[in-house]
């Protein structure tokens, strides 16, 4: 009864969005794409993925904007964030902490290193998923008491 585990690749860079698809190819997901910050917001809401990898410089609203809209959002905070990223400053790795991301990769991406993170995250996804199923059966069956 397992489902695909979904992606969604936020980035306005095609030739970056082809690389991150062929690099996860090998792993059993469904991926959609978003070309800037609005349209990121837009997919999350149609797609509900399970891990975004979030480009930071895109048009619209950065990476920064769009994961500190998603992590304070009750419905969307639980969604894994991977920020992938050619700034590799000090300054930008706080902000995008500071942001909510659960994770930052530096272009260019490291194929063996990427697909680890994204398994291990939504690994991580699906145990929290778990955990909540679980509080909320045991929740239920206190109540039925």
């Amino acid at each position: 009864m397992s489902t695909k585990h979904r992606v969604l690749i936020a980035d306005d860079n095609e030739a970056n969005v082809e690389l991150l698809e062929a690099y996860l190819a090998g792993l059993d997901l469904e991926i959609a794409i978003a070309v800037d910050g609005q349209d990121t917001l837009d997919k999350v809401a149609s797609f509900n993925p399970d891990l975004i990898l979030l480009d930071i410089m895109m048009p619209k609203l950065s990476g920064f904007e769009v994961c500190q809209r998603l992590k304070a959002d009750p419905v969307s905070r639980k969604i894994m964030i991977l920020m992938v990223t050619a700034l590799n400053e000090l300054g930008d790795i706080e902000r995008a902490v500071e942001a909510g991301t659960d994770d930052f990769l530096s272009k260019p991406v490291n194929k063996l290193e990427l697909v680890k993170r994204v398994e291990i995250m939504l690994r991580l996804r699906s145990n929290s998923d778990e955990l909540e199923r679980l509080r909320r059966y045991i929740e239920e069956m206190e109540g039925n008491r």
